[in-house]
């Protein structure tokens, strides 16, 4: 069954409501072997193209994901991107922000790690914190020191939703390209998800208690996931909701979205002019001369 990454993009400017997205879909794989055989397939396809990408030197490849705590984001980063060059993409985790990214524009951190012509990016939360998490926990709006007017006027969302709708039409005009993912997990998933990091001994160190509390907010997650989504959806930089309770299949659409990101991409190997083949054909000359030289 093919994916077809339609079913997963959220319309620009849509109404997200994710009681109404599923958090599973029927399996694009018919057991663990096919996944295994359809994962490796893509990540053959996505070790190729981002090849091309380096050599064309003209695009980079931002992917960034988001999701509530146990939805699978780790693993989803660590099977799909398993094959590509590490000296071609590069994993930033971003965490609680520290004294000197809180003295900065709520932008400022991740632009510093945004990815060079060539390469892949992937942020591991990102940005999107701030009118997530931020908006949740509104405490922590208050460690920013912003001016008064900006608290006052009772827009901060609705602002920073224009700010990054902005920020990422720079990037996108400007030759990099940004794929979004909310891997769609339910509560009772994650649940599952929590209870069996605790009763693996070999998965204790994942465990987190400030992820069972934050369980008790999980309606205003969903409250404000679904106003980013929308307000942060646009035709060239859209949001792909992926079912998350189903670790498999969300790995396959996940790499099946950002192979065909780059497929639509007009990558090339550069081509070499007659004057630079003249050049290479001398060089050709001289080390077969030398072939027979020995030397150390």
């Amino acid at each position: 069954m093919k994916i077809k990454t339609s079913d997963f993009r959220v319309d620009d400017g849509g109404t997200v409501k994710l009681e109404k997205w599923p958090t599973r879909v029927k399996p694009y794989y018919a057991s663990k072997a096919d996944y295994e055989a359809l994962l490796a397939k893509n990540t053959d396809r996505l070790r190729k193209k981002q090849e091309v990408l380096y050599a064309h030197d003209r695009y980079a490849l931002l992917v960034i994901f988001q999701a509530m705590d146990a939805a699978g984001k780790d693993g989803a980063i660590e099977h799909v991107m398993s094959g590509v060059n590490p000296q071609g993409c590069q994993v930033f985790s971003f965490k609680h922000p520290g004294p000197d990214v809180l003295a900065h524009d709520f932008l400022w951190n991740a632009a510093r790690f945004l990815p060079e012509r060539g390469r892949i990016g992937i942020f591991n939360r990102s940005y999107y914190e701030e009118v997530l998490i931020v908006r949740v926990l509104p405490h922590l709006l208050e460690a920013e020191k912003l001016p008064q007017e900006t608290l006052k006027n009772g827009s901060i969302w609705r602002d920073r939703f224009k700010s990054i709708r902005g920020f990422e039409a720079h990037l996108h005009r400007n030759g990099t390209r940004v794929i979004k993912f909310y891997l769609h997990i339910s509560k009772e998933e994650q649940r599952k998800r929590l209870l069996a990091r605790l009763d693996d001994p070999d998965k204790n160190w994942k465990f987190d208690e400030g992820d069972v509390e934050q369980r008790q907010y999980w309606a205003r997650y969903m409250e404000a996931y679904e106003a980013c989504l929308g307000e942060t959806s646009t035709k060239e930089v859209p949001w792909h909701v992926v079912p998350a309770d189903d670790k498999m299949n969300a790995r396959l659409i996940v790499s099946h979205t950002i192979i065909e990101a780059l497929e639509a991409l007009p990558l090339a190997y550069p081509k070499v002019d007659k004057a630079r083949e003249k050049e290479l054909e001398k060089v050709r000359g001289a080390l077969e001369a030398d072939g027979g030289a020995g030397g150390r």
